[in-house]
């Protein structure tokens, strides 16, 4: 006669007098994750618990938190040089005031920084 486990399939662990059934998450692409990435973890683990464990058992935390890196510099890079362009930060100005540039464009970043942390890693 089968037990019950048995029926139900698996591998399972003794601890003690129970049966633990043994749970892996699925197999995750391999892809970088850094800052934005780091930063969108960290939000989830402390203010989305619900989705941070839901991505997490489901097996795609990981690859959410790529593609929100991917975004993320990805729009950083369009933004900066948007935003450069619009504010007259060229090449020209480099030439002639080199320390103002870099003034205007770690301005640039800063901004950039926030829009991004606002739009995409804090929602």
């Amino acid at each position: 006669m089968k037990s019950i486990f048995d029926q139900i399939g698996g591998t399972y662990t003794m601890q003690g007098d129970y049966r633990l059934l043994n749970l892996t998450l699925p197999a995750e692409e391999e892809r970088p994750i850094g800052v934005w990435g780091q930063r969108r973890l960290n939000y989830l683990k402390h203010q989305h618990k619900v989705l941070y464990y839901k991505l997490l058992t489901s097996g795609k935390l990981h690859s959410s938190l790529a593609d929100i890196e991917e975004q993320a510099q990805n729009l950083f890079s369009w933004l900066v040089k948007e935003y450069a362009k619009k504010e007259g930060v060229i090449e020209q100005l480099k030439a002639i005031d080199e320390i103002m540039c870099v003034r205007k464009m770690n301005n640039i970043r800063s901004r950039v920084i926030e829009v991004i942390s606002k739009e995409l890693t804090y929602t």
